[in-house]
């Protein structure tokens, strides 16, 4: 039976295909590299191999995850990075439903396990996720708010402008005529 593995900080596909290599180099036959998880093709893992691998992520920014709590707070950001960041056609989601489907606790019991692992809630993190995908959007400067708005989810550009002026302190307008490094890296929400 494979070994399942999960992955904290793995955000991109840059990140999937880091571990990839990590595991490779270390000959651990992945089967299977995903946002947060590295499936390898054996049945389990030796005390030095875990100590390699560990020793391995973590020069790259990565952790692997034990504890079954910690766990279930990394597939919730690979649901929320995944269905934000990775998006086809516009991010329009009931998240309660998102990642009930995908993670099979009440919606109450995550958001609450959540905040206390997290220090902020699920809400917040999925604001802070949504507002870095509107700077990307404005860095490229190839739509309007409007069509930003709509393609984030949100009912109208005013919406969008105040949220991101909480988080960012600037308006949207005042991040697009800045148009430097203001962005985040998705590892550091």
């Amino acid at each position: 039976m494979p070994v399942k593995l999960v992955i904290k900080n793995m955000v991109c596909p840059r990140c999937v295909e880091a571990v990839r290599n990590v595991a490779e180099t270390l000959n651990l036959k992945p089967l299977y590299v995903s946002l947060g998880e590295l499936v390898l093709d054996r049945e389990a893992l030796t005390e030095p191999e875990k100590e390699r691998l560990d020793k391995a992520l973590e020069e790259l920014g990565f952790k692997r995850i034990d504890e079954r709590r910690s766990r279930m707070i990394q597939k919730i950001k690979g649901v929320v990075i995944r269905n934000i960041h990775h998006a086809e056609g516009g991010v329009k989601h009931n998240w309660s439903d998102l990642v009930g489907k995908e993670i099979p606790y009440e919606y109450s019991y995550i958001s609450n396990l959540f905040s206390q692992v997290e220090g902020i809630t699920l809400e917040q993190f999925i604001i802070r996720q949504k507002i870095e995908k509107v700077k990307e959007l404005l860095f490229y400067d190839e739509m309007n708010l409007g069509e930003i708005a709509w393609q984030m989810g949100y009912s109208s550009p005013s919406y969008l402008n105040s949220q991101f002026k909480k988080v960012t302190g600037m308006t949207p307008g005042e991040f697009r005529k800045l148009h430097n490094n203001q962005r985040t890296s998705l590892d550091e929400l």
